[in-house]
C-alpha cells in the first residue's frame, strides 16, 4: 500500500472511532437524563480501551518483518472488523440491557470496541515505518492523519449526519464505512487466498445483516433508554425528534423529555394542572404590568402559550437552543397557535449568548423554566454570572422568575445577586425592587385570561371555582407557615439554607453535587 493509502487508513480509522464516540455519548447521556458524570465515564472507558488495544497490538509486532509486508494487513483488518462489530452493537445493547437491569452494563463494551481501534495505529506504524532515522517524522504524519480524521468525524457526524439522520441511520453508515475499510485492508493482504475470501464473505455478510436488521435493532430505541425496566413493547410509540441539538421525546400522554430528562407537558390547563403551569400564570400576581417578556427556553410551548396570552403582554421574545421543538409545537392543538401569534418572536440561540449580544434589550419580566439543577451544563443557567447578566436586562421594577428545581444552592445564589425576592413554589422570583404580589390583580388577570378564545376558568363549574380559589390562595400563603405549594419571602428562605453554597461558573456546584443533593425542604418557621 502506498504512503497516501496508509494515511487514509488511519484517517478513516480516526473518523469512524470518533463518530462512534459521538453516538455512544448521545445514547448514554439520554439514558442517564443528562447526568454530568456520563462524559467522564465514557471517556474513561474509551481511553482505557485505546490503551489496552495499543498494548495488546505488540503481540503482532514482535517479529520484525520487512517494512510493508502485506501479511501484516490481516490482523489489522481483523481489528478494524471487530471494532465495527462491537462499536455498532454497543447502542442496541445499551437499550436492551437497560430494560433488564437497573444499572445497564453496556459501558464495558465501549472499552472493548475502543481497544480494537487502539490497535490500528500501532499496527499501521509497524507495517509502514522502517526503524531508521526518519521513523519519527513518519510516525508524526500518521498521527496527523489520525487526528485530522478524528476531528472530521466529530464535526461531520455531530453537526451534519445527526442533523439529517436518526442515530440508527448514522450508526449504520459508520459501521458500513468501517466494514469497507476492513475489506480493503483484507483484500490488500497477501495471506492465504482462502482466508481472504472467507474473511471478505464474513465482512459482506455482516454488512448485509446490519443493513437488514438496523431498523429492528433500533426500534423504539429512545423509549427503551427512557423507560428502562418499565419498558413494555405494548406501549404506544412516542414522537421523536432528533437533530444535532439533541433528542426530544413526546410520550402518548404528552409529557416531553429533552435529552432524556422531563421537560414539561403539552398542557395549558390550570384546572387539571399536571405540569404546575400555575407558575407561568403567576407572573400576573408578581408584576403589575408585564408588557415585554423574555423567555429563556421554549420547550413544549405550553408556558409560552400561557404568557403570550396573559392580559397586558404586548411582546414575548423566546430564546430556544433546540429548534426541534418548532417541529413539535405545530402538531398539538393546545400550543399550535403560538407559532402564529404576532406578539411572539422565537429566536434559535443560546440564552447566555443572546443576552451578551443584545445588551440594549430590557424586559419587564424574564422567565426561565430551567431544567433540573443536577444535569450537565445546568450551571450555565443558575450561576452568579448568569443571574448578573439577566439582571442587566431587567427594566426598573422588572422581575426574574426561574425554576430552581428545589436546589438550595440556586435559591441562595438568586437571593445573593438580587436584594428582593420570594419563593414561588419551587421558583425563585427576584428583583432589584420590592415585589408586591397582589391577589386582586391576579384575580383580574385570571378572569380575563383566554387561550384560543377559551377562558382559563369556567366559573359555572365547581371544579373550576375550587381550583381558582386554590390558586389565588397562593398569595395569602406568604403570611402562613411555608408549604411546598406556597410562597415564601426571601429572608425566610435564607434563614433555612444551612448548607447551601453560591453557584459560580467555576465551581459548578449543582453538577458536582449531582442528583443526590437534597432539594430545599419546606418546614415550619423557627
Amino acid at each position: 500500500m502506498t504512503n497516501v493509502a496508509l494515511l487514509l487508513v488511519v484517517a478513516f480509522a480516526g473518523f469512524i472511532s470518533l463518530s462512534y464516540e459521538i453516538l455512544w455519548f448521545r445514547a448514554f447521556s439520554f439514558a442517564s437524563g443528562g447526568a454530568p458524570t456520563i462524559f467522564g465515564q465514557l471517556l474513561f472507558f474509551y481511553l482505557v480501551g485505546l490503551a489496552v488495544g495499543s498494548f495488546v497490538s505488540r503481540i503482532f509486532c514482535r517479529d520484525r518483518t520487512a517494512t510493508g509486508d502485506r501479511r501484516e494487513l490481516l490482523p489489522l483488518a481483523g481489528f478494524v472488523f471487530v471494532a465495527n462489530l462491537l462499536g455498532f452493537l454497543v447502542l442496541p445493547l445499551l437499550a436492551f440491557l437497560g430494560t433488564l437491569f437497573e444499572a445497564p452494563g453496556a459501558m464495558p463494551f465501549v472499552a472493548v470496541a475502543a481497544a480494537s481501534w487502539g490497535a490500528v495505529l500501532p499496527l499501521v506504524s509497524h507495517f509502514a515505518i522502517a526503524p531508521d532515522r526518519l521513523a519519527g517524522s513518519r510516525v508524526s504524519y500518521l498521527y496527523f492523519a489520525n487526528i485530522a480524521g478524528s476531528v472530521a468525524g466529530t464535526l461531520l457526524t455531530g453537526f451534519v449526519l445527526l442533523d439529517k439522520w436518526t442515530i440508527g441511520g448514522v450508526a449504520l453508515f459508520v459501521a458500513l464505512l468501517g466494514l469497507a475499510l476492513s475489506a480493503v485492508l483484507l483484500s490488500r493482504s497477501t495471506s492465504a487466498r482462502r482466508l481472504r475470501v472467507a474473511g471478505l464473505f464474513v465482512i459482506g455478510l455482516t454488512g448485509i445483516a446490519y443493513a437488514v436488521e438496523t431498523r429492528a435493532l433500533f426500534e423504539r430505541f429512545y423509549e427503551r433508554l427512557l423507560a428502562g425496566r418499565e419498558y413494555r413493547p405494548s406501549h404506544i410509540p412516542s414522537q421523536i425528534v432528533e437533530n444535532r441539538d439533541g433528542v426530544i421525546l413526546v410520550t402518548p400522554t404528552l409529557e416531553v423529555f429533552g435529552g432524556g430528562a422531563y421537560d414539561g407537558a403539552i398542557s395549558t390547563s390550570l384546572v387539571a394542572d399536571k405540569n404546575m403551569i400555575v407558575r407561568a400564570y403567576g407572573i400576573g400576581a408578581l408584576h403589575p404590568a408585564p408588557r415585554e417578556v423574555l423567555m429563556i427556553g421554549l420547550s413544549t410551548g405550553a408556558w409560552a402559550q400561557v404568557i403570550a396570552n396573559t392580559p397586558g403582554v404586548e411582546k414575548l421574545t423566546i430564546i430556544e437552543i433546540n429548534r426541534g421543538y418548532l417541529q413539535i409545537i405545530p402538531q398539538h392543538i393546545q400550543v399550535a397557535s403560538l407559532m402564529r401569534n404576532p406578539k411572539v418572536e422565537i429566536v434559535i440561540d443560546d440564552g447566555r449568548r443572546w443576552l451578551a449580544h443584545h445588551p440594549q434589550r430590557t424586559f419587564d419580566v424574564i422567565v426561565s423554566n430551567t431544567t433540573f439543577h443536577w444535569r450537565a451544563n445546568a450551571t450555565n443557567l443558575l450561576s452568579v454570572e448568569f443571574l448578573r447578566a439577566v439582571r442587566a436586562h431587567l427594566k426598573p421594577g422588572g422581575i426574574f422568575h426561574f425554576n430552581t428545581t428545589g436546589s438550595a444552592d440556586a435559591y441562595l445564589t438568586a437571593f445573593t445577586v438580587f436584594p428582593y425576592g420570594l419563593r414561588f413554589i419551587n421558583f425563585a422570583t427576584v428583583s432589584d425592587s420590592p415585589i408586591v404580589p397582589s391577589e386582586t390583580r391576579w384575580r383580574q388577570v385570571l378572569d380575563h385570561h383566554q387561550i384560543d378564545g377559551i377562558a382559563t376558568f369556567d366559573t359555572t363549574r365547581d371544579i373550576d371555582r375550587q381550583q381558582r380559589a386554590r390558586v389565588l390562595s397562593l398569595v395569602s400563603s406568604l403570611d402562613e407557615p411555608p408549604a411546598l405549594f406556597g410562597l415564601e419571602w426571601r429572608d425566610h428562605v435564607l434563614s433555612r439554607l444551612e448548607h447551601a453554597r453560591v453557584i459560580t461558573d467555576d465551581n459548578m456546584i449543582p453538577e458536582w453535587r449531582g442528583a443526590d443533593e437534597p432539594t430545599f425542604p419546606p418546614r415550619a418557621h423557627p
